[in-house]
């Protein structure tokens, strides 16, 4: 993989109504895209949460279980501070996912009942960077699953057991958004609703404080993120996504 775009960032089109956000951890979400996902809260679109794990791998000195609990919770407040009141837990084993057939019935069928025009999911290049800071297995089979999701919603003879009580085949996702891909040529300006995108990850107390001596700070992280974003679309902050089209086929 080459080194990382850095053009100019075209606006992302902003003429839908119905958004699903896919990713495999509580907290995915917060490391870049809530702010966006609070800009189009904002202008009334309508956006669910999905979070293929819960999470319970992610805090050393904590049992599963228990992580678990505080995991979802904090999912769930954080999603709130953004204007996102539906957030759904798949249950998968929390840092073992793998691509595959069984993690694309299970996001089909997300996509099937929700029925949105965008799909948005977090990076899952081999790197953050395009060069050494390496992605993690459960964000590329999540994101990997996504993409072919998404084209299984579509076919009623793919997961045809899905298609009871109403739910039909879902053939109308216009794009899918990766967030803070090394590959990203598309953007968002979240000057706006950037203190509700810190707030929104801040809201992930007891895993930030898991990380390590405390010293982690938010907002300066996420300020390392928007504004070279920014700066691309020629805005103070921004979100960048990588865009993969559904719409031409």
């Amino acid at each position: 993989m080459g080194e990382p775009h850095f053009e100019p960032l075209e606006p992302l089109p902003e003429e839908w109504q119905r958004g699903l956000a896919v990713v495999a951890h509580p907290d995915d979400l917060e490391f870049g895209a809530a702010a966006a996902v609070a800009r189009w809260t904002e202008q009334g679109k309508e956006i669910v949460y999905c979070l293929v794990t819960r999470g319970e791998a992610g805090i050393d000195g904590m049992r599963p279980e228990r992580t678990r609990e505080i995991r979802e919770r904090e999912q769930r407040e954080s999603a709130a501070l953004v204007g996102v009141d539906t957030v759904e837990f798949l249950g998968l084993p929390d840092g073992l996912l793998e691509y595959g057939v069984a993690l694309r019935r299970d996001i089909a069928a997300v996509v099937r009942r929700h029925r949105p025009d965008i799909v948005i999911t977090n990076n899952f290049r081999d790197t953050w960077d395009g060069a050494y800071a390496l992605n993690q297995a459960d964000h590329i089979a999540t994101g990997r699953a996504v993409l072919d999701a998404v084209r299984d919603a579509g076919n009623r003879w793919i997961f045809p057991e899905q298609l009871v009580d109403g739910v039909e085949p879902w053939n109308r996702v216009r794009q899918v958004w990766a967030a803070a891909s090394p590959e990203s040529r598309r953007g968002v300006d979240v000057t706006a609703t950037f203190d509700r995108g810190v707030a929104s990850l801040r809201a992930h107390d007891a895993y930030l404080r898991g990380l390590g001596d405390g010293s982690f700070d938010m907002e300066e992280f996420l300020e390392g993120i928007s504004r070279p974003a920014g700066t691309r679309l020629g805005v103070r902050h921004g979100a960048a996504f990588e865009v993969f089209p559904f719409d031409l086929f």
